[in-house]
């Protein structure tokens, strides 16, 4: 098999983990959202202190990119095409926390608590990668390998960066969900989410936080309805009034370097692997440039 693309990202990660952590609330906590939470300006740019540990979209696609490069060279030795995947636009990517505990009335008010749609360039890498599902299996052999982990793979990611193993987020990942699920325990962000609570009932909607509001089965629709803008378009009024994103992030940001400071060694192992990765990205991504370059000047 081909290696996953890498559709998800750390800015989703807090709702998936949170169902990991369930298990250490309280019982009456609830469940984690199945939709996304819309999105705040204040959202969009907010920065947490375990993100230098983790790698944005942006770095993910630029090591996929290089990776494609080397590909198609090794799969032209083998007298086979790679096709390389499109590039994603820079103001396509998604910043890192997004949807973490934010609201953005414009995505409220049209998609209420479904994902607005997916950007151009990022639906036509998406098509790419279903198209490497159905590679001829004597493609796939010299791609992969039978394993899925050799053949022109396994090569080039030994050109890459040689013997240094792939990035592994597994700290960071393990980090951010303990630092969500402790920072939501704080004081100050209990007296935040009572507010926005208390401001959802006078809006006239019983829940108890904006996970369940989101979460909400009703929502499980093929389009956003009436009921569900109107509920996402309270939420974010609400938690706006209730300073609900500054409040959280502040106290999520001294979790972590709590966090930090208690596993330095273990990110900072994880932080130079992830950075060697990038910097040898760079590297091909330089010359392939430079490549083009020339090719493009001794045409004309």
């Amino acid at each position: 098999m081909p290696p996953s693309r890498t559709r998800t990202t750390t800015a989703l990660a807090p709702l998936l983990l949170l169902a990991t952590t369930a298990c250490t609330a309280a019982e009456h906590e609830p469940a984690p959202a199945r939709h996304p939470l819309p999105v705040s300006r204040q959202a969009r740019q907010l920065r947490l202190p375990l993100d230098a540990y983790a790698s944005t979209v942006a770095e993910t696609h630029l090591v996929e990119d290089a990776q494609d490069i080397l590909m198609r060279r090794c799969m032209k030795d083998h007298g086979m095409q790679w096709k390389t995947l499109p590039r994603v636009d820079a103001q396509d990517t998604e910043p890192p926390n997004l949807r973490r505990y934010g609201a953005d009335e414009a995505e409220a008010a049209r998609y209420g608590y479904h994902p607005s749609p997916d950007p151009p360039s990022v639906v036509r890498r998406n098509r790419a990668w279903d198209a490497r599902e159905a590679l001829p299996p004597e493609v796939r052999r010299a791609a992969y390998g039978p394993s899925g982990k050799g053949g022109c793979l396994k090569t080039t990611d030994r050109q890459l960066a040689g013997d240094t193993a792939p990035p592994d987020f597994h700290a960071f990942n393990q980090l951010t969900g303990t630092a969500l699920e402790t920072s939501r325990r704080a004081p100050q962000v209990r007296d935040a989410l009572r507010r926005w609570h208390n401001c959802m009932a006078k809006a006239g909607f019983d829940y108890p936080d904006p996970y369940t509001a989101a979460g909400n089965k009703r929502w499980e629709t093929a389009d956003p309805t009436p009921a569900e803008r109107a509920t996402a378009r309270a939420d974010v009024a609400c938690q706006k009034s209730a300073k609900l994103v500054k409040v959280w992030a502040a106290a999520e940001t001294r979790v972590q370097h709590r966090l930090i400071r208690q596993n330095a060694d273990r990110l900072h192992k994880a932080k130079a692997r992830k950075d060697r990765w990038l910097s040898a990205a760079h590297r091909v991504l330089k010359h392939e440039g430079r490549t083009h370059h020339q090719h493009h000047t001794s045409d004309q």
